[in-house]
């Protein structure tokens, strides 16, 4: 054990998944995720997660899609801009693992009534 090497560490897409469904809901302007993005969009998109986000791992770095609906009255450019910078941000920060797209859906925006 000469060389420093203790073995492997392996995030799990489904981890991934977590951190990006976790930081999603916390910026303000979302009212949810969209739960029907994986039966709308699932035959485009092959990464796993669920529940309105998908996440495929490409040569160790991450690529996200996720399906949101917005709450009414929120400038939806800026909301999946911020959604983009915050999501990055999370995953480098919490696994050191290069992110190579996080894309918005923006589904539905809430009017008072059910948000789906």
């Amino acid at each position: 054990m000469g060389d420093g090497k203790l073995g492997t560490v392996r995030i799990s897409p489904q981890v991934l998944a977590t951190i990006a469904r976790l930081t999603t809901v916390s910026v303000p302007g979302v009212a949810s995720l969209y739960h029907d993005f994986s039966s709308d969009v699932g035959r485009l998109f092959r990464g796993k997660g669920g529940g309105g986000v998908s996440v495929e791992v490409v040569d160790g770095a991450v690529r996200v899609d996720l399906g949101i609906v917005a709450d009414k009255d929120v400038n939806l450019y800026d909301l999946g801009l911020e959604i983009q910078t915050q999501v990055a941000r999370a995953i480098k920060e919490m696994v050191g693992m290069p992110v190579l797209a996080v894309n918005v859906h923006i589904a539905n925006v809430a009017m008072g009534l059910s948000a789906e």
